[in-house]
């Protein structure tokens, strides 16, 4: 569903993701973790489109995102860590744009809101206006505006930063239910949320990928002295310091 190959992003002199290639089968949820700065963000926005890459490929849902970029943004649901939201509008009235935008033809917009809204569970909440909102319902209005048109891919990024654990608890229970009919590339630097959410993980590390595979497999490793890792924190350490070394 997702394939990239190569994939290099500069800012000048500065390469933010350097020459990674990853796949994402259909219906996986995949983590994608790293530290902060490693380049997660900057993949994502590269993927739904939000910005050219300097070289390399990307394929989403059978689509080149450089040449066909429309025909991706129709097939992602994307999710940005700081959730584009219209602090003014009332929620449903917001969806309902959103549908728009995304050409949900207009005699189906009505139903389609209605879904995402109970998918998200915000109906007690579709006449609000958002900037009266929560944090975590304000991040499930985020969620339902990616959902909007069903798309077959969501690209999450930091869906739970900044909630409270309520809030974290829940949101993760929606986008382990939202895999029986997305794939979903999940972006965090949060270990116990990939460890609970994610079937295989892709370790980043200064825009370079630094370990990809099943969370029982990175877990089995063995370490540089022969130990057994025994956790995605082991992996995760393990992955990142390895990198630096290359990198030294």
């Amino acid at each position: 569903m997702i394939e990239v190959s190569g994939l290099t992003k500069c800012y000048g002199p500065v390469e933010a993701v350097r020459d990674i290639s990853f796949r994402v089968e259909p219906g996986e949820i995949v983590g994608f973790l790293g530290p902060n700065g490693a380049g997660k963000s900057t993949t994502m926005r590269m993927l739904t489109g939000s910005i050219p890459a300097t070289r390399g490929k990307a394929m989403v849902a059978g689509y080149d995102v450089a040449t066909q970029p429309l025909e991706v943004k129709r097939r992602v649901g994307y999710l940005p860590e700081n959730v584009p939201l219209y602090p003014e509008m009332v929620v449903s009235r917001f969806l309902s744009y959103v549908a728009e935008i995304k050409d949900v033809p207009r005699g189906a917009r009505k139903a389609e809101v209605g879904r995402v809204v109970e998918r998200c569970g915000l109906e007690q909440m579709s006449n609000r206006v958002i900037q009266n909102l929560s944090k975590g319902f304000r991040q499930r209005v985020g969620l339902a505006q990616a959902l909007i048109g069903n798309p077959p891919v969501l690209i999450l990024d930091e869906p739970t930063v900044g909630l409270d654990p309520k809030q974290i608890v829940e949101i993760r229970k929606t986008i382990k239910e939202l895999a029986e009919e997305h794939t979903v590339l999940l972006s965090t630097h949060i270990l116990p949320e990939v460890a609970m959410l994610c079937d295989r993980v892709i370790i980043i590390n200064r825009g370079r990928i630094a370990a990809q595979d099943t969370m029982e497999n990175l877990s089995a490793a063995e370490g540089p002295g022969g130990e057994r890792r025994g956790t995605l924190e082991d992996a995760f350490m393990a992955a990142v310091a390895a990198e630096e070394n290359i990198e030294e």
